[in-house]
């Protein structure tokens, strides 16, 4: 039977129509979630529970399957599935968290925080860029994509919890079965229109020192960890001038960073008394091919060798270790996500690294998930005052998101390289 104007049995389907997405209504959901206060507090409870509820009554409404899991006490993870209809295919992840930072001082900023106030074509507020943003177009991304018509395969919206912190949203969804069914991962950190496929790691490390107390009057009959955590920060500048030469610079990530952090005394912290115990704490930023073990070993021996000058022990914790983690740039991941930016913007996307760890680093490391990050905000903006997203950047990842997507899915590349 003819079937129409030119229609014949060699005539390819009609391609499906294109994603239309909803700007405002990222938009609105956006300012909705920087009004709520989730800031990832030590010891905090129902942090992100403000957030995970909003949301989840948003995907109940959108008919999404869904499921909201606590992965430590108080601390909730928001995981959806949204199943293509349009045939087997492969599953791709996007993925975001729902905590902030502090706002510090509320004087020191120009806006209210938490009041997702819209000015000269901005949306000002603490989350604006880091993260609530890139919640709101990943999610709306996908909605459009939805009510465009069935697409091969699945896509997992992974809404995830203390990222700020631990990370412990990430590390539980790696650990769990759905991880194994995902084939790739879009982190919608604010990158600033770059792809990072390479993503620096970082090294959190605590100088414990114990010296001698004594009289402030009297200083020869004390050990001060004051004095050694200052001849300290001082070795840790040749610490990381080695580092840089043993590593090298990556073309897109730079070189390793050893950043002294804190300096603090113990007890009793009076200013006549010179304390027995203090800490240094360190914040390492490594690149690609980085070998964790040797820096963390130098950075053992460097603070031994100086504290022992002045008579004090020092002892190193690592508190955190996460790696520099890199992907292809061919992978299917990134080659959807960038097709999707061309789509947008009719330009190739620069190819660039997170400075610092995300919840991709997670995801990658402990599951094998091939990860790209790109979002919408600044890619310096993150944890400062006055923090904002430019609005029409939001619907416009929302299209890139939903484009890459399609890309991805329809590609076939179920099953393919990690």
């Amino acid at each position: 039977m003819h079937s129409g104007p030119g229609a014949g049995p060699d005539t390819p389907p009609a391609a499906p129509p294109s994603p239309v997405v909803d700007a405002e209504a990222a938009v609105r959901l956006t300012r909705d979630l920087v009004r709520l206060r989730t800031v990832s507090d030590a010891g905090a409870q129902d942090v992100e529970g403000p957030a995970v509820r909003l949301l989840a009554g948003l995907f109940t409404e959108f008919g999404w399957e869904h499921e909201v899991i606590e992965v430590a006490p108080g601390r909730t993870n928001l995981v959806a599935v949204v199943e293509g209809g349009g045939g087997d295919g492969p599953t791709l992840m996007f993925e975001g968290h729902t905590d902030v930072v502090t706002e510090g001082r509320t004087e020191d900023w120009s806006v209210d925080p938490y009041g997702g106030e819209i000015r000269d074509g901005r949306l000002w507020g603490r989350g604006s860029a880091d993260m609530k943003s890139g919640l709101a177009a990943m999610i709306h991304g996908v909605r459009g994509l939805q009510l465009a018509g069935p697409f091969p395969g699945r896509i997992v919206l992974g809404v995830l919890c203390d990222e700020e912190e631990m990370m412990l949203g990430a590390k539980a969804f790696a650990a769990s079965p759905a991880a194994a069914e995902v084939d790739g991962v879009i982190v919608c950190e604010p990158e600033g229109y770059e792809v990072c496929t390479s993503a620096r790691g970082g090294i959190r490390i605590r100088l414990d020192l114990t010296g001698v107390m004594a009289h402030g009057a009297m200083p020869q009959e004390a050990r001060s960890p004051l004095v050694a955590g200052a001849r300290i920060i001082e070795a840790l500048a040749g610490v990381e001038a080695w580092a840089v030469r043993r590593f090298g610079k990556h073309r897109h990530a730079g070189s390793v960073t050893v950043t002294p952090t804190v300096l603090h005394a113990g007890d009793p912290g009076q200013l006549n008394v010179i304390p027995a115990h203090g800490m240094v704490g360190v914040d390492v930023r490594t690149v690609p091919g980085t070998d964790h073990d040797e820096l963390i070993t130098r950075v053992r021996q460097a603070a031994a060798d100086v504290a022992g000058t002045v008579g004090v022990t020092v002892e190193l914790t690592v508190v955190d270790d996460r790696p520099a983690v890199e992907i292809d740039e061919d992978h299917p991941v990134v080659t959807a996500l960038m097709a999707g930016h061309r789509d947008e913007h009719g330009s190739e996307p620069a190819i660039g690294a997170v400075p610092g760890t995300t919840d991709g680093t997670i995801l990658t490391r402990d599951a094998g998930l091939p990860t790209v990050v790109y979002g919408p905000g600044g890619k310096w903006i993150a944890h400062q005052k006055d923090e904002y997203v430019e609005v029409a950047e939001i619907g416009e990842y929302a299209r890139v998101y939903a484009a890459a997507a399609r890309h991805f899915l329809t590609a076939g590349t179920k099953g393919g390289p990690r």
